[in-house]
């Protein structure tokens, strides 16, 4: 199974690509992150991370969409605008027809390192140990979204078939027609 894992940010968006097995065994095939200008107006930028995670789904055709799930910054405004762009991240999955699983950072950090209160360093050095690799992978909004694959990876109670819970998606009108 192939899982892109993605980390949102309207600055940088993190992602990582992983191949997992039923055996248990993972490995990285890449990691990175998409960057936006923050000049840009918001409308550019959110469509910069949608091209951006619509160019990974198309190159590498994951099976799953693993997406840090929204945290509640002390700044409203904060919060709000990281919604808009796990938003567009998460029309990208459905739209290439991905089956999408959000995962809360404690959730991640939990699976990862064993614990929910595990900090960046400690996800990052086990990220290193569980996939064999020789350096952290950089900078740390990349190793967060290669931490969110891995998570769905390990996770038991998911899928391990492509497409499992997810069927192919269906053409759905945009809008209706309303009749008098």
């Amino acid at each position: 199974m192939l899982v892109l894992g993605i980390d949102p940010g309207t600055a940088t968006t993190g992602y990582g690509v992983v191949q997992g097995d039923r055996g248990g065994l993972v490995r990285l095939v890449e990691c990175g992150v998409v960057r936006t200008r923050a000049r840009d107006p918001l409308p550019s930028r959110l469509r910069e991370i949608y091209e951006g995670v619509q160019e990974l789904i198309a190159r590498h055709r994951p099976d799953a969409l693993a997406v840090e799930s929204i945290f509640y910054a002390k700044n409203v405004r904060t919060t709000i605008t990281l919604g808009h762009a796990r938003g567009v991240i998460l029309l990208a999955g459905e739209l290439a027809g991905l089956t999408v699983h959000e995962f809360p950072p404690a959730e991640i950090k939990k699976a990862v390192v064993g614990t929910g209160a595990a900090t960046k360093e400690q996800v990052q050095f086990m990220l290193t140990r569980l996939l064999r690799l020789k350096a952290v992978p950089s900078p740390s909004d990349a190793a967060d979204g290669v931490a969110a694959a891995l998570t769905y990876c390990m996770a038991p109670h998911l899928p391990t078939a492509p497409n499992a819970v997810s069927p192919a998606p269906r053409p759905r009108p945009l809008a209706r027609e309303v009749q008098p």
